[in-house]
């Protein structure tokens, strides 16, 4: 029996991954993987992700070029969710910053505030539309 096989996986087939820069501790973004994803990225080193809205499995930085070199994989107590932390190259967030979570909830809670500075704009990642 393989480590794997002691993971809980969703009705779907699928296990939350939040990814965490190694050198800072920053969470850079939450995905979902499944088995397939998870074997690839342990073969690999790099992550590999399962896209629910897309129906596609993918790995981190295929058009981007801003892959995620992987440092360690853990688990949480209960096997449902899993901690992958990373080196980061480049933004892992689409829109172009370092984190998926760039905004913050103002004082009031009305709006959101942006918390750290764009690397790049998605034109500059992806190229025009």
């Amino acid at each position: 029996m393989s480590c794997l096989d002691k993971l809980k996986f969703d009705a779907n087939g699928l296990i939350p991954a939040i990814i965490q820069e190694q050198g800072t501790g920053r969470v850079l973004m939450m995905a979902w993987m499944n088995r397939a994803s998870l074997e690839k990225t342990i073969e690999t080193g790099k992550t590999h992700f399962w896209s629910r809205s897309r129906q596609k499995f993918w790995m981190k930085g295929e058009s981007s070029g801003h892959t995620q070199q992987v440092r360690d994989i853990a688990t949480d107590c209960d096997g449902d969710t899993l901690l992958i932390q990373v080196e980061q190259i480049g933004a892992a967030c689409h829109e172009g910053y370092r984190s998926c979570f760039f905004r913050s909830f103002d004082k009031d809670g009305a709006d959101f505030k942006i918390t750290e500075e764009r690397l790049a704009t998605p034109e500059e990642i992806y190229g025009k539309k």
